[in-house]
């Protein structure tokens, strides 16, 4: 008899934010396949109706989605779909989201209300998520309770200082989205056990 390893455990996780915050980057900093993205040029039909402000250097953008999967301990299989940033392109999320067991909101201190239809979606889903702070060079850094404080977050969210470009750095936010999901989990069964009890 052949000895079968154990088939990990498959999570589907949702990387959002703004235009240009970095989703691409981080998907592509971790996949442990080559990842797809479905970039295009940036052309004149943008102008005028995506907001470029802060990204004016940007050529180049996701229309569709980013998707990539990395192995967390062997145990735990992260596929990671990444959302367009472009209001035009919101229709995608829903279908994009579907199953989804975390997400992670990445924020450009720079144009930090770019990060709020986002947050404004992920928290009337009741869904799991994290902030990650993606650092970007010549960016003003803020404390971590400021960000918190000027998105008028909830306390139970971790907000993370996050280099998208960095392997490990974009592995360490994934875990705190797994720790997130958990915590949540284990709170709404704390809850659904003491209704039981009544």
């Amino acid at each position: 008899m052949s000895d079968r390893s154990e088939v990990p455990l498959a999570v589907k996780v949702v990387v959002s934010g703004g235009l240009g915050v970095g989703k691409t980057t981080f998907v592509g900093a971790v996949s442990e396949i080559e990842p797809l993205d479905t970039e295009a040029a940036i052309t004149e039909v943008a102008l005028g109706v995506d907001s470029l402000d802060g990204v004016d250097a940007k050529t180049t953008t996701t229309v569709a989605l980013d998707f990539g999967r990395i192995t967390l301990e062997k145990s735990i299989v992260l596929y990671l779909f990444g959302t367009p940033g472009q209001d035009r392109f919101s229709f995608l999320w829903d279908d994009l989201v579907e199953g989804a067991l975390g997400t992670v909101v990445m924020v450009d201190t720079r144009r930090i209300e770019d990060s709020f239809p986002a947050i404004d979606y992920f928290e009337e889903r009741g869904a799991p998520f994290v902030l990650a702070v993606n650092r970007f060079d010549g960016a003003e850094e803020f404390d971590t309770e400021e960000i918190r404080e000027a998105l008028g977050l909830d306390a139970g969210v971790p907000v993370l200082p996050c280099d998208a470009r960095s392997r490990a750095s974009v592995r360490d936010v994934l875990v705190a989205v797994m720790d997130r999901v958990i915590d949540v989990h284990r709170k709404a069964g704390r809850r659904t056990a003491a209704l039981a009890r009544g």
